[in-house]
């Protein structure tokens, strides 16, 4: 027998979702900006294709119905090719706000949605017969995708200069316990560029909220009712000690059709990608965890990879590496390059190459400067270091003095992308997990290198270089790359 309430609630269901305004206009800019880089490639690849019909030559009579054929069709082409990339862009999930803004799936399904498009164009012309070249399809769209990706990464790159300053991001409700809470904030505040600010939180009713710095929505059961009070857009449950599956499943049925986002964070801590598949058992959507890959043809292409990296690198730094050469024997008394014992892969040990930034005996004065430490955990660093010299300076805030590691990637001792190589001291106050980090080769670059260097603590360091290790893949180490150029341009947290 239904009820007075039947009704709403099947109301609620088919309300189209209330999205933020900010969120709106920046798929509105997409689309724009995707329909001028659509454009300028098609009629860039026109003009190519008929520079070709310029001097005649032979048979005039053949050569004019060939271009006013092929005028024809590409006239169709110019017409037809930007909404069909546009509506293949929507097709394939790239207007979708969980996708842009942040990680790489965006610019994934920006390049899968020209590869239909060029599958799609090659299906057309076959069964249409229509003449159009290779020489066409084969310009337009690589620079259409190449100047949709651009297109992309600078309205990325205006959306997070936004968010710094708190603008156009989303108002996240956590829930979960204060500990989660806490660290969940304290994560989202030092990258700024994943649009996701904590306003509030919702606490277990048996925690006390004394010295806490956000405010408390209580009880977390009827919570969609209240989101309205800190004008959030986005719940995060981060923990499962404030709601039950069944609390869980009717926050999930209360916030249907409100345009509210619903964040679930799995207790699998760190592990992601292609370990993970959903399996379902008896009815159940099981998760199953694959082992993390150590070996194979994945280590083969890396292999591969970082010996031709650095040796392109080494090509292009060469005079570079000359100058800060040049500059450190200027600057200071000592040998331009400093030599080092470091723990690499299985425990093996290597000496790492570096430009020399202090003065010589520097490694003799550790015990002195010790009370200055300023990091936690084996680590030692001082922000001010008395033994680094002008030179050193420079280069340590830069990441140059890193470059002659390009030697150790060449010898096989060392890896592009990969975990911090630590001292031997280091790794006799490991505790057992933390072993895992020798699991694979250390870095030039890593995730401590991208998400704040010197800066992170020593626990954040840790579960950065655990997750590499667990969750690496080529797709990583190209993103991880990326990101270095920018963290390195902008110089903060080395010292």
């Amino acid at each position: 027998m239904s009820t007075a309430a039947e009704p709403a609630a099947v109301a609620l269901m088919v309300r189209p979702p209330v999205r933020p305004f900010w969120e709106t206009g920046y798929t509105a800019v997409l689309v724009v900006v995707d329909a001028l880089a659509a454009t300028a490639a098609t009629a860039t690849a026109v003009a190519l294709r008929f520079d070709d019909y310029g001097p005649s030559f032979g048979n005039t009579t053949v050569t004019s119905s060939l271009s006013t054929l092929s005028s024809l069709t590409y006239a169709v082409l110019l017409t037809v090719l930007t909404p069909m990339w546009i509506v293949l862009l929507a097709a394939s999930r790239a207007y979708e706000p969980r996708f842009v803004g942040v990680g790489a799936e965006e610019f994934k399904r920006v390049t899968a949605a020209s590869l239909r498009l060029l599958a799609l164009l090659t299906m057309a012309a076959f069964a249409a017969k229509a003449d159009v070249s290779r020489g066409f399809v084969f310009v337009a769209l690589p620079l259409g995708t190449f100047f949709l990706l651009i297109g992309r990464f600078v309205c990325r790159k205006v959306l997070h200069r936004l968010r710094f300053y708190n603008r156009c991001i989303h108002r996240v409700v956590a829930v979960g316990s204060r500990e989660e809470v806490e660290h969940l904030t304290t994560t989202l505040r030092r990258d700024p560029y994943a649009g996701l600010m904590v306003v509030a939180a919702s606490l277990p009713d048996y925690e006390g909220i004394e010295g806490f710095d956000l405010p408390v929505l209580r009880p977390a059961r009827g919570l969609a009712a209240r989101l309205a009070e800190v004008n959030a857009d986005t719940v995060a449950v981060v923990g499962s000690t404030a709601l039950s599956t069944r609390e869980l499943r009717e926050l999930a049925w209360d916030l249907e059709g409100t345009g509210v986002d619903l964040i679930v964070a799995p207790s699998l801590t760190d592990v992601t990608g292609p370990r993970i598949h959903v399996r379902p058992v008896a009815g159940l959507p099981l998760l199953h965890l694959e082992e993390p890959s150590f070996g194979g043809a994945r280590r083969l292409v890396k292999s591969v990879i970082d010996y031709l990296g650095a040796l392109l690198i080494a090509l292009l730094l060469l005079l570079p590496g000359l100058l800060i050469a040049v500059a450190i024997r200027r600057g200071s008394k000592g040998p331009v390059f400093y030599r080092q014992e470091r723990v690499g892969k299985d425990g093996s040990t290597f000496r790492i190459w570096k430009f020399r930034t202090m003065r010589v005996g520097a490694d003799a004065e550790i015990a002195a400067l010790a009370s200055l430490n300023e990091h936690d955990g084996p680590l030692f660093k001082i922000r001010d270091d008395p033994r680094v010299t002008p030179v050193g300076g420079f280069l340590r805030k830069y990441s140059l003095d890193e470059l002659p590691q390009i030697l150790n990637v060449l010898t096989g001792s060392m890896s592009l992308v990969g975990p911090r190589p630590p001292l031997a001291s280091e790794v006799e106050a490991y505790a057992d997990h933390v072993h895992r980090r020798l699991l694979v080769k250390p870095g030039m670059t890593g995730l401590w290198q991208v998400s704040g260097r010197s800066d992170l603590d020593w626990e954040e360091t840790v579960r950065l270089d655990l997750y590499y290790v667990e969750n690496w893949s080529v797709a990583m180490d190209a993103m991880i790359l990326w990101k270095t150029l920018f963290a390195v341009l902008k110089g903060h947290g080395a010292y």
